[in-house]
């Protein structure tokens, strides 16, 4: 009688959580090295506005338990745990514009948006 030994499955790496672009890592390298040093940026999902959900940013000083930790660019940020559902393959950015500055989202799991564009659905 021969034994068969089963085969160790293949692992292969995952996909980033989430990626952030090269102008969100300038700002968060500023923000890290000035007003937030020591800090981290935190991201996660709450329920809010007319579409259901909206993305929440906090500086922590250490990360919360469970967090994910997402390193691009040379910089690191974390995600809530409650929110990698909705953030996965999703990229951070940092735009400009004549009255407004922040970061957004280009999140391929949002189905839609609420009109005043505060809130999104998956």
């Amino acid at each position: 009688m021969s034994q068969k030994t089963a085969a160790a499955p293949i692992k292969r790496e995952l996909p980033p959580l989430m990626r952030v672009s090269q102008a969100a890592a300038d700002r968060l390298q500023h923000l890290y090295a000035t007003a937030h040093a020591g800090q981290l940026l935190r991201i996660s999902v709450s329920t809010k506005g007319c579409s259901g959900k909206a993305y929440d940013m906090q500086f922590v000083d250490t990360p919360g338990e469970g967090d994910e930790v997402v390193k691009d660019h040379g910089v690191t940020l974390l995600v809530d745990r409650k929110a990698t559902l909705f953030l996965i393959g999703s990229e951070m950015d940092y735009q400009e514009g004549d009255l407004e500055a922040g970061f957004v989202f280009a999140n391929p799991n949002e189905k839609g948006r609420c009109g005043c564009g505060e809130s999104f659905h998956v």
